[in-house]
């Protein structure tokens, strides 16, 4: 499978540069997978396709200067969104210590400079107010709301993977922001803008 080809075809602008380290991420992460167990893409197609995932809101999110992903497990999204955006410092939070070090060693194979893992859950993090916060499939919105309320203001925005729930999850924070469902396949992908 030609992933350039993949990402043209879903109108997904990023560099040679970046599809080559995507290609190299690919690679790694299949290769430490069948000793590791990080995820279920078990073939680089389907390690692709989570890659085509993971980009997919490129084409319709405003890029943040920071953003931190809640529980990044083998690199989706956070890393490869890392890869794609050169210029946005990207904090990974993941306690598994098997993923920590993956994702530790993948960051320093592809020399991403802008990335720093966290090797704690979300609620332990440290740092100034995000520009955005990404999560796939960890958990409601609600919860993931109130986890990262410590670490974000009235400027951050969301932006969460989600499947089918987001519609009965969305109806228990409705009011207190506006948001939009981007739906492709069987993604939700849940953008959301706190009221200012």
């Amino acid at each position: 499978m030609d992933l350039k080809r993949y990402l043209n075809e879903e109108k997904i602008s990023v560099s040679d540069e970046v599809i080559e380290t995507l290609e190299r991420f690919a690679l790694l992460l299949h290769e430490w997978n069948q000793v590791h167990n990080l995820t279920g893409a078990k073939t680089v197609a389907a390690i692709y396709d989570n890659i085509i995932d993971a980009l997919y809101p490129l084409t319709f999110i405003q890029i943040p200067q920071t953003l931190l992903d809640v529980g990044t497990g083998a690199g989706f999204p956070g890393l490869v969104l890392a890869i794609a955006l050169p210029d946005t410092d990207v904090v990974l939070a993941e306690p598994l210590k098997k993923r920590v070090s993956f994702l530790k060693y993948a960051a320093m194979d592809l020399g991403l400079k802008n990335v720093k893992v966290e090797a704690k859950r979300v609620e332990a993090v440290e740092h100034e107010a995000f520009d955005m916060i990404s999560s796939r499939a960890v958990t409601n919105t609600k919860l993931l709301l109130d986890l990262t309320s410590r670490i974000s203001d009235a400027h951050t925005e969301y932006l969460f993977y989600k499947g089918s729930r987001v519609f009965d999850e969305v109806a228990q924070v409705e009011g207190q922001m506006s948001y939009d469902i981007i739906q492709k396949d069987q993604r939700n992908y849940l953008y959301i803008k706190k009221e200012i």
